[in-house]
């Protein structure tokens, strides 16, 4: 069969997630995958056209796309104590000019700081890994972090304003659906939903058994990271939501939509 198109970030969590299915260390069946590899941000601009056949999404993304893609049980980025945070420059404080960089418009991160504080205005989107080098420099006096900046912001200079994550978890009693796997709604696609679901899940087990077997992937994708950044990655956000969501992880999708629907 013709392979299915894959996108996915960089990031530890989806390569770790990807690595056995795209190296058929399980047993993939009929299915094969062509693998794209970009920025989170970018994959969700690229769903608006409906690009990709089974794709990572920001789960603030995804809110806007459902009509043309379907939400997969399997592969989420979902938990608790995982969420964004907003960082300053020491010595700043923050307020409505304050200058902020974000990761991306159609981000969860972006989403869930317009409904904390909505009276930001002064916002400019960068990509993740520029935020925190435009915070140290002076380009911006705050930035929405997510990703590894959690591990690191520390090291340049930043201290931490606000959890996003946290705020949700106290606001909602919910884990907080950061990013989802999801297949676009066409049939080819469509029928394959139930396989690809399982290839996913099967992937996830088997890096967790497994965790050094995709070590050399996950670095080579993630060239500036340490094994330490890398594991603290993989730790907090591939978990037990990664292999199902279950029915607390869609209740936390429609408290998400619920709670943000005037954003999005």
């Amino acid at each position: 069969m013709t392979a299915l198109s894959l996108a996915f970030s960089p990031c530890p969590n989806d390569t770790f997630i990807f690595h056995a299915m795209l190296h058929k260390l399980i047993d993939t069946g009929g299915c094969s995958f062509s693998p794209h590899i970009d920025d989170v941000e970018a994959l969700n601009i690229a769903a608006f056209g409906m690009k990709f056949q089974v794709t990572k999404l920001s789960s603030g993304a995804y809110l806007r796309l459902h009509e043309h893609y379907e939400l997969l049980d399997s592969g989420a980025a979902m938990g608790f104590g995982c969420g964004p945070l907003v960082v300053a420059a020491k010595g700043h404080s923050l307020s409505a000019s304050s200058r902020i960089a974000i990761p991306g418009a159609n981000t969860t991160a972006a989403l869930l700081m317009k409904s904390w504080n909505p009276g930001f205005r002064d916002l400019t989107e960068e990509r993740f890994d520029a935020i925190l080098p435009g915070v140290k420099s002076g380009k911006y006096d705050a930035g929405l972090i997510i990703h590894e900046g959690r591990f690191i912001y520390q090291n340049y200079d930043c201290v931490k304003v606000a959890d996003l994550g946290a705020w949700w978890e106290e606001e909602t009693g919910c884990p907080l659906p950061l990013g989802c796997i999801a297949v676009r709604k066409d049939p080819g696609t469509l029928a394959r939903k139930a396989a690809i679901e399982r290839l996913i899940r099967e992937s996830v087990l088997y890096a967790q058994a497994n965790p050094e077997a995709s070590r050399s992937f996950i670095r080579g994708n993630a060239p500036g990271s340490s094994d330490e950044i890398i594991d603290a990655h993989i730790k907090l956000y591939v978990n037990d939501y990664s292999v199902s969501m279950g029915e607390a992880g869609k209740k936390a999708f429609r408290v998400l939509e619920e709670r943000c629907k005037k954003n999005l």
